[in-house]
């Protein structure tokens, strides 16, 4: 999800992303001590061997930004976590008529996490177990200065705002669909129900502390339905013990999330956790049994999809050995691009490619 009340809540830095002279323009918390960082991934079969680390999250001790905190729970490398997440709007909508004044800050995360053994250097695997949705219903909205065909304070426009509209989606778990209902007629229509998480990242290298509707290199508001059941995601490890946060709970989303919400609901998750030494990787990453699935997130739409595919190509090159000429001309012929979401601070692109079209891995 986006920023409800459009993009007066982002702080400056995160509409400003970092230059490719690699200067950046920092969002500091004082106290924080960050080292950098990014790390390499490698695969997706994990022996489920470890502990199970139990954490309940309540309104009471989420976050609202990626950074150093508390940790709320530890875990092993091979741990599996299950948890809990709100909804993008904290559960405070509920029924019709509720407001969004009633919000209390967009996207608040469980976490964060720590991680024992991980250091900068290191990547993070997360193999998505098990995503449920954790409730009978599921919200959508929008209001000024909210979505892709609404003006923003950084995309001004004539018109007057779109008003503020609230849509709720009843959802019947039996026949795993949530229902549209249409505001101003009679016309609804179900929808399948894909789970996944809205936001999932770790805290940022140098220093930083960034908004909960970011995306960027440390993964954060992705909205990337590649976060799912079957699938590894990987994330670069930017300070001790990796500090992982998750939230922004999604029931479905349409391509490229226009309208700034999914179907916001809050979730249930197992998730397990490794530590890949010594490995390093520079954007975050998914993986399953037949693809490879690279992100890009940025502004323009089009530097988001370079930096995907420059990922896609490299890691292609360093796990596959094929060289990076032969790996571009590949993908211009069987990869796929996926637009995550064109409405967060940064816009997001996954560069994919099955694996049945690449060599064998190396050893």
């Amino acid at each position: 999800m986006c920023s409800r009340r459009g993009y007066a809540l982002v702080g400056f830095a995160d509409f400003f992303p970092r230059l490719e002279t690699g200067m950046v323009m920092k969002r500091q918390l004082i106290g924080f001590a960050l080292f950098s960082g990014m790390l390499a991934g490698t695969t997706t079969g994990f022996a489920q061997s470890g502990n199970v680390v139990k954490y309940h999250a309540s309104m009471g001790d989420v976050k609202y930004v990626y950074g150093v905190a508390e940790p709320v729970a530890r875990l092993k490398s091979g741990d599996v976590l299950e948890t809990n997440t709100v909804d993008a709007f904290g559960n405070a909508i509920q029924k019709p008529g509720d407001p969004l004044s009633l919000v209390k800050g967009d996207n608040p995360l469980t976490g964060p996490f720590y991680i024992e053994g991980a250091q900068p250097g290191d990547t993070l695997a997360v193999k998505i177990l098990d995503i449920q949705v954790d409730g009978n219903q599921g919200v959508g909205a929008f209001a000024p200065g909210f979505g892709a065909l609404n003006e923003t304070n950084y995309t001004p426009m004539l018109h007057p705002p779109l008003p503020e509209k609230i849509w709720l989606y009843p959802i019947d778990h039996a026949s795993n669909t949530a229902t549209f209902k249409a505001l101003d007629s009679n016309f609804s229509v179900k929808i399948p129900l894909h789970p996944f998480f809205g936001c999932i990242g770790v805290a940022p290298a140098g220093g930083e502390a960034r908004s909960s509707i970011v995306p960027a290199e440390f993964g954060g508001n992705m909205d990337s339905p590649e976060v799912s059941v079957g699938n590894t995601l990987y994330l670069p490890v930017n300070v001790p013990g990796a500090l992982l946060y998750m939230g922004d709970g999604h029931a479905a989303m349409g391509d490229g999330e226009v309208a700034g919400t999914a179907i916001e609901v809050p979730l249930r998750t197992r998730l397990q956790i490794n530590v890949l030494k010594g490995q390093k990787i520079n954007w975050p990453r998914f993986e399953n049994d037949d693809t490879i699935m690279a992100v890009g997130a940025y502004r323009p739409l089009d530097d988001a999809l370079r930096i995907a595919f420059t990922e896609l190509v490299r890691w292609i090159h360093h796990d596959y050995g094929l060289s990076e000429l032969d790996t571009y001309e590949l993908l211009s012929k069987v990869a796929r691009i996926h637009l995550n979401e064109m409405v967060d601070p940064n816009y997001v692109v996954v560069a994919l490619v099955e694996k049945k079209y690449l060599p064998p891995k190396k050893k």
